[in-house]
């Protein structure tokens, strides 16, 4: 069964017909990972409750967890007003990241060398 095609016509897809999927849990709000979707990764998503992505570097579908055993639990999706990115959130069950970390992000941040106030504007 295709994606429903309602929720086709929101999207907009990359030349290679992917949109962007940030992944988030659901209780924390942490960011733990970014992955990418067609219109049957979406679909087996919202159909099965677990994440799935199109992977680029082996083109091919992949369920988060199935060989790892870190399963992404879907809570919701929702699609930006651009129609060109996802935010799904889930149960993260173990890691989120191929590393072993919890997040894709837990890598260090960058230095940030000059921090914005609200109210100041552009100085």
């Amino acid at each position: 069964m295709p994606l429903d095609p309602a929720v086709a016509r929101r999207l907009k897809r990359d030349p290679d017909g992917l949109v962007c999927a940030v992944v988030q849990q659901h209780d924390t709000r942490d960011v733990l990972m970014v992955g990418w979707m067609d219109d049957e990764a979406l679909h087996r998503t919202l159909t099965s409750g677990r994440v799935t992505f199109w992977s680029r570097s082996r083109q091919e579908y992949w369920r988060k967890g199935d060989t790892s055993g870190h399963a992404q639990l879907v809570h919701a999706v929702a699609l930006d007003c651009d129609g060109d990115a996802l935010v799904v959130t889930v149960d993260q069950v173990g890691a989120a990241c191929h590393t072993g970390d919890r997040t894709c992000f837990d890598a260090g941040a960058l230095p940030v060398t000059a921090v914005a106030v609200a109210g100041e504007g552009d100085r």
